[in-house]
């Protein structure tokens, strides 16, 4: 049975998160990640989105009007910004824990997502069985996480070959599950809060999806759009170009 004694939300940085994010999302959200996500999602009038780990309500500000919207997330910090932020009054955000099962009085959902979140959900079959139950029949879940096979925190690096002149991407584990804790103000040692990042290879998400009735219609993996400056521009620019920050996955409910 897994270790609940350990609060996985975002509570105790949401300070800290709400002002990194702000009101249009950081550098990532706004050049690669939402308009990604928004891509794969293909929302069209009177579609309806269920936004699992919605955090600030960042995606909410971004979708069509005419959308409907739900933002579920465990912290209550966040959840009071959303509300405070929303652009859309019909907009609707609750709180609750992902990693326990919820049941929602609320008609089929022809959308959901998980936008940079799954990463520190640590019972992500929960979710998509929530994102299951919550879809109607051929509705689309779309999930964007920190690229599981080249960002693992503490497992993974960056490394400069001086005889190729390359930039290169050191791992030290891959397959084995993990649970790691990170501090958001690193300077403050103990005294900074912590939040937990959980690393599962591909194929643990591939199969999840599948025991909970999904589909995959499409993986995409994004690149830094980033340009570096200098004497190392050539070989950071490359390296950014060879392995990506982001991995996207879209999959339909059975």
């Amino acid at each position: 049975m897994k270790d609940r004694h350990i609060d996985t939300s975002w509570e105790s940085s949401s300070l800290w998160y709400d002002k990194t994010v702000g009101a249009q999302g950081h550098y990532y959200h706004r050049q690669v990640v939402l308009p990604g996500a928004l891509k794969l999602l293909g929302l069209k009038p009177n579609d309806s989105l269920l936004d699992l780990a919605c955090g600030q309500g960042i995606l909410a500000r971004h979708i069509p009007k005419a959308v409907s919207y739900l933002g579920v997330d465990a912290s209550r910090s966040l959840i009071q910004s959303a509300k405070q932020t929303r652009v859309h009054p019909s907009h609707l955000f609750a709180v609750h824990d992902l990693n326990l099962p919820l049941t929602l009085d609320h008609p089929p959902f022809t959308h959901a997502a998980c936008i940079l979140a799954l990463q520190n959900i640590d019972s992500p079959e929960t979710l998509f069985q929530t994102a299951s139950l919550a879809l109607k029949s051929q509705g689309t879940l779309v999930l964007v996480i920190n690229h599981p096979c080249f960002r693992i925190p503490r497992q993974s690096h960056w490394g400069i070959d001086p005889q190729k002149k390359l930039q290169y991407r050191r791992l030290d584990m891959y397959m084995s599950a993990l649970k790691i804790p990170i501090q958001t103000h690193p300077s403050q040692k103990n005294d900074s809060p912590t939040t937990w990042s959980f690393h599962r290879p591909l194929s643990t998400y591939t199969r999840l999806l599948k025991e909970a009735g999904f589909n995959i219609s499409a993986i995409e993996e994004w690149c830094s759009d980033k340009k570096s400056t200098g004497k190392m521009a050539s070989v950071e620019n490359r390296s950014r170009q060879e392995f990506p920050l982001f991995l996207a996955i879209a999959a339909q409910k059975n």
